[in-house]
């Protein structure tokens, strides 16, 4: 039987992450005291690095961090709009 993998919040990775960063703490010492391999705590540090501009970028904004961008919310709403002009047609019929 193998044993489940743990699975750690982003608000867990995050913190790891930036501890990392912050070096007030070595890696193994992160490790040690987290329970957790060293390589992942250096793997989310990569990722924190690498998608750390990716906060700061236009379309950063609760929409997009829902999944929906601007485009999508047009093409509903003009969907919506098409769909209440011809139920208002059939009801004036």
């Amino acid at each position: 039987m193998s044993k489940k993998r743990a699975q750690y919040s982003l608000e867990f990775k995050a913190k790891i992450a930036l501890a990392g960063m912050r070096r007030e703490e070595t890696v193994p010492q992160l490790a040690a005291r987290y329970h957790i391999h060293p390589t992942q705590i250096n793997s989310w540090k990569r990722h924190l690095t690498e998608k750390a501009s990716d906060l700061f970028g236009k379309n950063n904004d609760a929409n997009t961090k829902n999944g929906h961008s601007t485009d999508d919310l047009h093409r509903v709403i003009g969907e919506l709009t098409v769909e209440r002009d011809f139920l208002a047609r059939k009801l004036d019929h």
